[in-house]
Parts: structure tokens; C-alpha cells; sequence
């Protein structure tokens, strides 16, 4: 590659990265401006003073609705929905996707194109079923039932992804365990789990991401007290009132995406290695 063609490149680089990253600009200077400020600038241009006071409300006293408690309850039941939603579906995922590949059984093909039947299926066909189904568990309504819709929900997507990873594992060493007297959940632990690192931290981010930002799941689910942050955000930015607060809008914004961008941010690297790795192989 010439000069010419390597300056082209990293100019159309910089370019994609700068639209991309321009509405989170927006997002962040919007937030730090007070009103008055809003209104006699514009949207590019930096804060004359740092102002934290739209963050603080969008946190703590923020109308939802009725509720002027802000999103801080919202994020803490994201919190605790989220947690065990993700490692209940990613430790089901990497049994399921062992089973698949290095202890198949009669008909465990058929099984498996089944269940990627999940990955493909729209939301919506399984909100009526999802919802009798926890009724009749008693977990309509509570930050319970979302954590094991969010697992069955995750389920295909996190099987296909392991189930893949573990396709290019030498067989050679399962029959050697097996050799040597190791069992189904011994050769599990002892061995695949050890090798599966890349494709752990890939599920692991792929669901935080997709749960932490589900809107429809928590909107139909969820009940007054367990709402999740999507929710609580949308209610923020739909409630009425005189004067509209972009700052605090921008702000509350900005407090849903944290966790995400700081997911990313630490582990954004691991997350490409995972798929280099061999999460999208076979």
C-alpha cells in the first residue's frame, strides 16, 4: 500500500470515527450546559463552565412519571437483574455448547438446529407465552422473572457461540480424560472451562450488553418495582412538563450507557481477541 492509498484510508478512518462519535459528543456537552446556555449556543459547541447540576438530578430527583425519585432505582434493579441474568445464561451456554460438540447423542443435531431457532425468532412471538408462564411460577412482575426470561431469552445465542468454540478443541483430549477415568463434569471443569477463557469474556459482554439495553422485555415484565433503566429512561424522557430539560435528558442518558461503555472500554480488546479466537468459527 502506497502512501497516497494509506493516507486515504486513515482519512475515511477518522471521518467514520468522527460521525459515529458525534452524537455522544452532543450527548456529553449538552449534559454539563444549563438551560440558558442550551438555548443561546449550539449543539458543537463546548460548555463556557462545568456544570454537573442536570447529572445530579437526572440521578437522584428526576420526574419518571409520577415518581421524582430519578434513575438512581431503575440502575440498581438493572444491577441486579443483569448479574446473575448473565452468568446463568452464559454458564448454561457453555454446557449446552459442550454437550453439543464433544458429547453428541442421537438426535442432538436436530436439538441444536432447534434451538437456533431462538436466535432468529422475533421478541414478540414470545411475550404472551413468556408472560402466562410466569404467572403461573409467580414470578409475574418481579426482578426474577425478568433474570430468567433474560437467560431463556440468551440461551440459543450463547449455546451457538460456545458450541462453535468448542468444535475446534482437539478431540484427542476429551477421549485422553476419558482414558484416564475423568468423568462428563471433571473433563468440563478441569479441561474445557480452563481452555475457554476468549469465548467466556465474549458471551460475557455480549449479554451484558444485550440485557443491560432490553427495552421491551423490561417494559412488558417488569412491575412498579422492578423496572430496569431502559424503562425508567423512557419515562424520564416522556414526562411532561413546563420547561424541557435537554441537559437532564442527555444526562440520564448518559448514566444508562455507562456501565456499557465501561464494559467496552476495559474489555473491548478481549472482546476482539475472543472472536479472533474462534467464537465465530465452524
Amino acid at each position: 500500500m502506497n502512501r497516497f492509498h494509506r493516507f486515504v484510508l486513515y482519512s475515511l478512518l477518522v471521518l467514520f470515527a468522527l460521525v459515529f462519535l458525534t452524537p455522544l459528543y452532543v450527548m456529553l456537552v449538552t449534559s454539563l450546559k444549563d438551560l440558558d446556555e442550551i438555548r443561546s449556543g449550539n449543539l458543537l459547541s463546548l460548555p463556557g463552565s462545568i456544570n454537573v447540576d442536570a447529572w445530579l438530578k437526572a440521578w437522584s430527583t428526576a420526574c419518571t412519571g409520577a415518581d421524582c425519585g430519578g434513575l438512581k432505582p431503575f440502575f440498581f434493579n438493572s444491577m441486579l437483574m443483569v448479574v446473575p441474568a448473565v452468568l446463568g445464561s452464559t454458564v448454561l451456554g457453555a454446557i449446552n455448547g459442550y454437550i453439543f460438540s464433544k458429547w453428541r447423542f442421537r438426535g442432538s443435531e436436530v436439538m441444536f438446529a432447534l434451538l437456533l431457532f431462538g436466535v432468529f425468532m422475533p421478541m414478540q412471538v414470545v411475550l404472551l407465552p413468556m408472560s402466562q408462564v410466569l404467572g403461573w411460577i409467580g414470578l409475574s412482575s418481579s426482578i426474577w422473572g425478568l433474570v430468567l426470561i433474560h437467560i431463556i431469552a440468551g440461551l440459543a445465542s450463547t449455546t451457538l457461540f460456545f458450541r462453535n468454540y468448542y468444535v475446534g478443541l482437539p478431540d484427542e483430549l476429551i477421549k485422553a480424560a476419558m482414558l484416564d477415568g475423568a468423568g462428563f463434569w471433571r473433563i468440563f471443569w478441569r479441561i474445557v472451562l480452563p481452555l475457554s477463557t476468549p469465548i467466556v469474556v465474549v458471551v460475557l459482554i455480549w449479554q451484558f450488553t444485550n440485557i443491560w439495553n432490553d427495552f421491551l422485555y423490561g417494559v412488558v415484565f417488569s412491575g412498579s418495582d422492578s423496572k430496569p433503566i431502559t424503562v425508567g429512561l423512557n419515562n424520564l424522557a416522556n414526562t411532561s412538563s413546563t420547561v424541557k430539560e435537554y441537559n437532564v435528558d442527555m444526562a440520564a442518558a448518559l448514566i444508562a450507557a455507562l456501565p456499557t461503555l465501561f464494559v467496552y472500554a476495559v474489555a473491548g480488546k478481549y472482546f476482539v481477541r475472543g472472536l479472533t479466537a474462534g467464537a465465530v468459527k465452524g
